[in-house]
This record gives structure tokens, sequence and C-alpha cells, in this order.
């Protein structure tokens, strides 16, 4: 289907038009203690929010990681500061999202090497830098049925989000060029 005529099909029926549902930020240390809490420091800097920590599923001998221990912090932005967020982070990669990060329900994934890349975030010897991985979850009104735990249902094929209206969407969104 042709760009023209997904735009075409979204102003005719707004219940088709995608949206971003939920930006998810992790931040993956691989120990606990003190890098934990430089990391959580950083994470709440950067989004405005106070981050979860998650624990390890499984111990790693060789890494020193054991189950249940925490090793990662994880913030989750919707609405309007998910997507102040993106356009505040998609310039440090140059807007620029490969093909390959989109699945085929039209989510797609990235990561940031070093945090300090990101406008206004400034270097912290005491603190370091560090890495992070973002996803973003796109979707339309009415999904909800498929997730809400009274009365699921499921949805229809024509309602499903297909890859080529994802990309359209996060071009004119987010003024990203997938590549």
């Amino acid at each position: 289907m042709s760009e023209e005529a997904i735009i075409k099909k979204w102003e005719e029926q707004p219940m088709l038009m995608p949206r971003i549902e939920k930006v998810v930020v992790n931040l993956s240390v691989g120990k606990s203690g003190e890098p934990l809490e430089k990391a959580f420091k950083v994470l709440k800097e950067i989004t405005g929010q106070n981050p979860v920590k998650k624990n390890a599923k499984k111990s790693i001998r060789d890494f020193g990681i054991r189950q249940g221990e925490p090793i990662a912090c994880v913030v989750t932005l919707r609405r309007q500061n998910a997507i102040d967020f993106l356009k505040k982070v998609l310039p440090v990669i140059d807007n620029k999202i490969a093909r390959k990060s989109f699945d085929d329900r039209g989510n797609f994934a990235f990561g940031l090497t070093e945090h300090i890349e990101i406008p206004g975030v400034k270097y912290d010897p005491d603190i370091g830098i560090f890495g992070m991985d973002i996803c973003v979850t796109l979707n339309r009104p009415g999904d909800r049925v498929s997730d809400r735990r009274k009365q699921k249902a499921k949805i229809g094929h024509k309602h499903v989000l297909t890859l080529d209206e994802a990309i359209l969407f996060t071009k004119q969104t987010l003024g990203v060029e997938v590549v």
C-alpha cells in the first residue's frame, strides 16, 4: 500500500491512526551496589522519573551475578513524556533508525553507547559513562482489548499495526529517517 493511501485511510478512520504507547529506557549495569546507584541517578536525571530496579533472573558464576540480585534499572515513559524524550534522544543517533530495528508489529528499539551525548547532560567523573537501550512500543486505539484482564478479546487482522504503517508514522511524527 502506498504512503498516500495509508495517510488517506488514517484520515478517514481515526481509530487506525497509530500512536506511541510507551518508551522503555533500560540501563543495565550487570552488578549491584554503587555502580547501580550511579546508573539510577543518571536515569532519573535524564528522564525525570524514578527508575525501578530489576533483578537477575538466574545466577551466572563467571560474571559474579547471583539470582535475585538487582543489576539494572528501567523507566517507562508514556504520552507526552515519551515523545519529548524521543525528540531529545533521536538527534544523538542522527535521526536514523535501521529498518531491521522494527519488528513485524511496528515496535522498534535502538541503543546509545554513552549517555553524555544527550543534549543537556554533562559528564561527571564521579558517576562515569553508561549506555542504554530504548524500546518504543507503537499501537492503535482499541488495542487494549487484547491486554486487559477482564473480557480479553482478539484484535482483527485489519486493525493490527503493520511494519510499513509504523515506519510511515515514525517518519511523520518524529522526523526519523529509516535506513
